[in-house]
Parts: structure tokens; C-alpha cells; sequence
């Protein structure tokens, strides 16, 4: 449980570093083909971040609901990170494709699977 919350919370945290550059890039006068565009962008990624945040706290807490979020933030990085890699940015690639393979490996553990649907006298399972 404690590595995929790492790998969810650290993948929030690149995408809030994502964000602060695009920001960045956005206010300093880069080239957009739509401001309003790049600013919608802008606060997808941010909302994207926030909400990868509480899944990984979420997560290491044990509730249920969590392990289907972290599932489809991965898929989203494997659907990023496959293409990346064969598209020659290796190490890009890899550095999003290992750590989402083995947190939706570990998503399928039955420790986790029972740590996230505890009942009775632990903390309730939401």
C-alpha cells in the first residue's frame, strides 16, 4: 500500500511541477494558439494534481474507493508513457511506464485488497 501511494502522490507531484512550468510559460509570454485554451489546460492539470494528491492519501489510509481512482490514473499514464517510448524519449517512457506497471500490479495484491476493505473494528472502509 505504501508503494503505490508513493507512486500515485509522486505522479501528482509531477504534474503539479508540469503545471508550475506551463504557468510559467503561460505568463512569460510563450507563443498560445488560445490564452483561453492554455489556461483551461492549465487548470486541468492543477485539478488533476489536487485530486491525485487525496487519492494517495486516501490510499495509504485504506479506503475502498481509492483503488479504482489509483487503477484509472494509471491506465491514463500507460496510455501517455507507451506511446512516449516507442516515440524514442526512452527514458521518458520508462520513467512512466515501470512505476504504473507495478502499482497496477500491486492494486491487484490480496494484502491491498484487504488492507482497502477492512470491516468491523478498523477504520470504516469508504
Amino acid at each position: 500500500m505504501v508503494v503505490i501511494s508513493i507512486v500515485v502522490v509522486l505522479e501528482a507531484l509531477a504534474l503539479l511541477i508540469a503545471a508550475g512550468l506551463y504557468g510559467y510559460q503561460l505568463v512569460s509570454g510563450a507563443p498560445v494558439s488560445s490564452f483561453w485554451g492554455a489556461v483551461f489546460t492549465l487548470g486541468l492539470l492543477l485539478l488533476f494534481s489536487a485530486w491525485l494528491f487525496a487519492v494517495g492519501h486516501f490510499l495509504f489510509r485504506g479506503y475502498r474507493w481509492t483503488r479504482a481512482a489509483a487503477l484509472v490514473a494509471q491506465l491514463f499514464v500507460l496510455t501517455i508513457g507507451f506511446p512516449t517510448l516507442t516515440g524514442g524519449l526512452t527514458l521518458a517512457g520508462l520513467a512512466m511506464v515501470l512505476p504504473a506497471l507495478a502499482a497496477i500490479v500491486l492494486l491487484f495484491d490480496k494484502r491491498v485488497i484487504a488492507f482497502a476493505s477492512r470491516t468491523g473494528g478498523s477504520t470504516p472502509a469508504l
